[in-house]
């Protein structure tokens, strides 16, 4: 069973300017489908609240910071991001949502899959008693 675990991804030190990186199958443990972005969120507001049954996850804060709030049914953790040469790898099937955005803060989001509504569980109630059993 893959578990969610912050994935420290290459950073090249340069005086001009640092760089980081990520490749599919490589520093990451899926081909990427898709890449996305949260950014200009409302102090206060908290984003996610959700599970994938499929689609598998890195998140990066390339700005700024937040929290990611994972939650298995049982029990959560929280991770705090604001290291752009760190990611978060969500597995199939976590409960995740974000929240604590900084002013400016900037998440960068690469998936596993297209988008579809059909992968998405939005209902923690029926999440939480299914992860139970």
């Amino acid at each position: 069973m893959k578990v969610a675990k912050i994935i420290e991804l290459p950073k090249i030190l340069d005086e001009r300017g640092n760089l980081s990186f990520l490749e599919e199958d490589k520093h990451i443990p899926f081909s990427i489908e898709r890449m996305y972005w949260i950014y200009d969120v409302p102090g206060g507001e908290v984003r996610g609240g959700h599970s994938y049954h499929k689609n598998e996850e890195i998140i990066i804060a390339l700005s700024g910071s937040f929290d990611v709030v994972l939650n298995d049914g049982i029990s959560s953790k929280t991770f705090s991001l604001n290291r752009s040469h760190y990611g978060l790898y969500v597995p199939a099937g976590t409960w995740r949502h974000m929240e604590n955005f900084s002013t400016n803060a900037l998440g960068f989001i690469v998936a596993s899959t297209s988008f579809s509504e059909d992968d998405y569980e939005r209902d923690f109630k029926g999440y939480s008693s299914t992860t139970k059993n």
